[in-house]
């Protein structure tokens, strides 16, 4: 005869890790009216305040940077002062890691970080889903990067790269510089809130030119399904070397590359 064993919700939440896993990220984890609830064991300790166990602009402000490396060759090359730096670091809520990575805020049109990318190879998300057991189950979403500036009423461009997208807005800021950041979040939902707006992507260059080609066929299809004013820029495919393509410079290279005496 098999024995039926049951369990109530609430001994389960105390006989499990769950019970201890909220504890190390500073959350009482109980059951309420047959619920699973988390609150804070201590609202007034910073240490576990729930702003920085989720992307807030709490975290956003405590991470704030404005000399990242990225900004180096503009410099350098006499395209950017250290004043547009600060500003554009401003502009864009640029913040850096402890191990000196900046930090890119994926920050939504509603002012709500979303996420953010950490150089060029690692998500806060990932890190923070590490760290916290409670957050695994967490499945961020994303937008462009830049999203949070879409009340200004300018002409949107859209390149790959976040620094990319900083540096061109102190160098163009008759344009609303925003960037994707990796081709796999690509979708049309990313483009949704644009409607309305004229819009230009700046691919990278390659040497079979199937970037551009790419992005060519996504535009047919935005133009159908949003009914938005995009199109592809082709001064990469046009003018950029075949060494240049090679090395799938973009557009900010590009203008550096031509600087050089």
């Amino acid at each position: 005869m098999k024995i039926a064993y049951q369990m109530k919700l609430k001994d389960l939440v105390e006989r499990t890790s769950l019970k201890t896993a909220g504890r190390n990220v500073g959350l009482d984890v109980h059951v309420v009216n047959g619920q699973v609830l988390c609150t804070p064991l201590d609202p007034d300790d910073p240490r576990y305040s729930t702003d920085f166990i989720l992307p807030s602009m709490k975290m956003v402000e405590a991470c704030r940077a404005d000399d990242c490396a990225f900004f180096q060759p503009a410099v350098s090359a006499g395209l950017l002062t250290e004043e547009q730096m600060r500003r554009a670091s401003a502009r864009y809520h640029l913040g850096k890691t402890k191990s000196g990575k900046p930090m890119f805020w994926m920050i939504d049109d509603m002012l709500d970080p979303l996420d953010a990318h950490l150089g060029a190879d690692s998500w806060l998300s990932m890190l923070l889903k590490a760290r916290q057991p409670l957050l695994r189950r967490w499945h961020p979403h994303h937008c462009l990067f830049g999203l949070h500036l879409l009340t200004t009423p300018l002409p949107i461009a859209i390149v790959e790269s976040e620094a990319t997208a900083v540096v061109l807005s102190e160098l163009f800021p008759e344009t609303l510089w925003m960037a994707y950041a990796d081709v796999t979040l690509l979708n049309e939902d990313l483009f949704r809130p644009l409607a309305g707006r004229t819009v230009t992507i700046y691919p990278r260059a390659d040497t079979y030119s199937s970037t551009y080609l790419y992005f060519d066929e996504m535009v047919a299809n935005l133009r159908q399904s949003l009914h938005l004013t995009v199109s592809v820029a082709t001064i990469l495919e046009e003018h950029a070397t075949q060494e240049q393509k090679s090395r799938s410079i973009d557009i900010l290279d590009f203008i550096l590359e031509n600087e050089q005496p």
